[in-house]
């Protein structure tokens, strides 16, 4: 199939994202196709077997969605490819005008973005809900104008015209995650991990008071492997008396993260119960489950079915500082459920959350379009 190429567009996300680099782009490359990611990167370079054209490094938003936004459009033109799939809602006017120009064009969708925008920090409170709304709007019109739609989640895909939309969820794939060595879980340290992006949110304040109320005797300490947002957030999470249990490591390549987890003893998952989390499935909480390791997570009914059905973790109140120390003392007091809750989680993704059998959906959609 190296005839059919694909090239995937994103001015947001980094050429090595997982979803975008590691899981869609990686399986078409197996599968024949010849692939090129066009993002912000470092240099033009290709690995494994994935082409990778750099755009530059832009900080500042407004200039991100004119500069950037005219740059893709240029190399994806140069491309000739038989598909452009993009990962922006930023891209979406460049989307259109690839079509306009006669090209078959996905729009991948990983996040409900206009509920996301009600909580972007850097968005005047008073503007939030008008911009939601807009970006609802246009995301609906330019769906029908789109070849396909590619969905994070279910909830996600129930805005978009069923007929050209597929559900390709973010679960970990399984020769990545099982490959790296790892400690055996009983002779992990008392470690609880928390990986990736580091926000209110997120849950970082009632985290991190609640790694303050577990007792000393258990010497539990919290590693931190992400990204503050708002960067100035991390003087404020520093003042906290608990931060003395924490270990922060900043942010950590995929490789680094998939090593981090073989160490771990317990993952965090507590995002606040806003729309855009309580109906979504965030990625730490299947690779948790890969690597299996139990988690702690918020009671959200989406997550609490997962939890119930698998018997590989525990839900609580997230915003419960004490509810979260007690579910973490009650993991690290009884090892052997521990253990067993970890290896019920695997076996769910080996069987069930993985993106091979994910991957399959996209492989449809491609070949319909082709």
């Amino acid at each position: 199939m190296k005839d059919n190429n694909i090239s995937h567009l994103t001015s947001v996300h980094p050429a090595f994202d997982a979803r975008i680099f590691y899981k869609e782009c990686k399986t078409l490359t197996q599968n024949g196709y010849g692939v090129t990611i066009i993002a912000q990167h470092d240099k033009d370079e290709t690995v494994d077997g994935i082409k990778i054209i750099a755009l530059p490094k832009v900080n500042d938003r407004l200039e991100r969605f004119i500069k950037l936004n005219i740059i893709v459009f240029w190399e994806a033109l140069k491309k000739r490819s038989d598909i452009y799939h993009f990962h922006d809602p930023e891209l979406i006017l460049v989307g259109i005008i690839l079509k306009i120009f006669g090209k078959k064009v996905i729009y991948d969708v990983h996040e409900d973005a206009p509920r996301q925008i009600l909580y972007k920090y850097w968005i005047p409170k008073s503007f939030r809900i008008v911009i939601s709304k807009i970006l609802e709007l246009i995301e609906f019109i330019s769906a029908y104008i789109m070849d396909g739609i590619v969905c994070a989640t279910p909830k996600i895909a129930s805005r978009f015209p069923s007929d050209k939309t597929v559900v390709v969820q973010n679960f970990p794939r399984r020769d990545e995650i099982f490959t790296k060595e790892i400690i055996p879980y009983e002779l992990r340290p008392s470690l609880v991990g928390y990986i990736g992006d580091i926000s209110e949110i997120r849950g970082i304040f009632e985290i991190i008071k609640a790694i303050e109320l577990l007792p000393n005797e258990l010497d539990i300490k919290l590693i931190l492997a992400g990204s503050f947002i708002p960067p100035e957030m991390e003087n404020e999470v520093r003042r906290m008396s608990g931060w003395k249990k924490v270990e922060f490591l900043g942010w950590k390549s995929r490789n680094e993260v998939l090593c981090l987890l073989g160490n771990i003893k317990i993952g965090l998952c507590l995002s606040h119960p806003v729309e855009n989390e309580i109906n979504s499935y965030p990625l730490k909480l299947f690779e948790y489950m890969a690597a299996g390791i139990p988690f702690v997570a918020s009671h959200f009914p989406l997550w609490k079915i997962i939890v119930e059905k698998y018997l590989c973790g525990v839900c609580v109140d997230p915003l419960n500082p004490e509810d979260i120390a007690k579910a973490i003392e009650y993991l690290i007091r009884h090892p052997e459920v521990a253990k067993r809750m970890g290896e019920n989680g695997k076996k769910a993704v080996l069987e069930i959350f993985n993106w091979e059998n994910e991957a399959k959906k996209l492989g449809t959609l491609y070949k319909k379009l082709l």
